[in-house]
């Protein structure tokens, strides 16, 4: 029986185990120690300059969102301007009794829209998310979860808002050995802040008896985890080479359907450097989309569907989009025969077997 092609496996390099032993040796497995510190340094180095910034960890990445929104001080009533085409935890972490108003998608990039935001920015609105955009006075929360070591214009994304939230769960670039992420706090005057809130809402580790101050969360990285991680981030070429290998491979290999018109391939920005944490494509006509991944999963290929619209309404590009995205198998360790199953069986599905091959 032919194996199944999943569409991502969690990186596991072999080389986690020795410090996983060393954190356990060090008995603190709770979290907050050696590891966390090295591998909260590791994403300081790419934050802004002059010790302006402050990287924590957290577990799960939603945790990174909770903190950002009560950084944003955001109440019942003020607005909260996102993309619909997001995971719900975007949303559900930062409304805190505020409304969402969904902006629609550029239909090159597929993020959100800059031209429409501005039009959607009222007296209420208190944040923006993801993108960093200025002349209001608001608050920018970068979501960049699926997008560490990613770069605008030389900079790492989530550095470039006031917050940025990064994911480290299991089917991410780097992972923490399971859930896992990072809040990034690029704006000086919320660093006090978000470190009382970490800290359960108290000044602990700063006096000999600690005061409650402020809200606070419990959202400890362990050790065990943060070991692990650090691991990955030492080995940020190891992992993001070959699965950037494998987008441009796809990509290459596809052309030929984009060009026929059966299939839309992502566009990259030449201001920006890419993880190729996916690949996806956009099957032109919508409808046929089910019938593809039936067709791929008979031939022992997983395909994912990636987010459903979180708004209600008309749009001009969110809703389409939506139902045109497909995910493709990629992951560290896919080999050339595994990709040339997915290339032929997306090229069978149209009735154009041999037009495209990734070797």
């Amino acid at each position: 029986m032919t194996p199944r092609i999943p569409t991502t496996k969690p990186t596991i390099l072999g080389t986690e185990i020795p410090l996983l032993q060393e954190a356990l040796n060090l008995a603190n497995l709770n979290g907050k120690g050696k590891y966390t510190r090295l591998c909260e340094q590791w994403l300081e180095k790419s934050m802004p300059a002059g010790g302006k910034g402050k990287a924590i960890l957290v577990s799960p990445c939603t945790s990174a969102l909770e903190l950002a929104a009560i950084l944003a001080n955001i109440q019942p009533g003020d607005e909260i301007i996102v993309q619909s085409y997001t995971y719900v935890s975007t949303v559900n972490s930062v409304l805190r009794g505020a409304v969402p108003v969904f902006v629609d998608l550029d239909d090159k990039t597929l993020n959100i829209d800059l031209r429409l935001i501005e039009d959607d920015i009222t007296a209420k609105t208190r944040v923006i998310v993801p993108v960093h955009y200025r002349g209001h006075g608001l608050l920018v929360v970068e979501d960049a979860a699926m997008a560490c070591t990613s770069l605008y214009k030389d900079r790492m994304l989530g550095t470039i808002g006031h917050i940025g939230y990064i994911s480290f769960q299991e089917k991410k670039n780097f992972t923490a050995g399971g859930q896992g992420g990072a809040i990034l706090v690029n704006d000086s005057s919320l660093i006090e802040r978000a470190r009382i809130l970490y800290e359960h809402g108290t000044n602990r580790g700063q006096v000999e008896r600690h005061d409650w101050l402020d809200l606070g969360i419990n959202a400890t990285l362990s050790e065990l985890q943060a070991a692990f991680l650090h691991v990955q981030l030492q080995a940020v070429d190891t992992i993001n080479t070959p699965r950037l290998h494998r987008w441009h491979k796809y990509h290459s290999a596809l052309t030929p359907l984009a060009e026929m018109g059966h299939l839309i391939l992502p566009t990259i920005p030449s201001c920006t450097t890419q993880n190729a944490n996916i690949f996806w494509i956009q099957v032109r006509e919508a409808e046929r989309r089910k019938d593809m991944i039936q067709f791929l999963d008979a031939k022992g290929i997983e395909t994912h569907p990636l987010f459903m619209p979180l708004h209600s309404g008309m749009d001009r590009v969110t809703t389409l989009a939506a139902a045109q995205i497909l995910l493709l198998p990629l992951f560290v360790g896919m080999t050339d025969h595994e990709q040339q199953r997915v290339v032929e069986g997306v090229s069978a599905f149209f009735g154009t077997e041999g037009l495209s091959n990734v070797v």
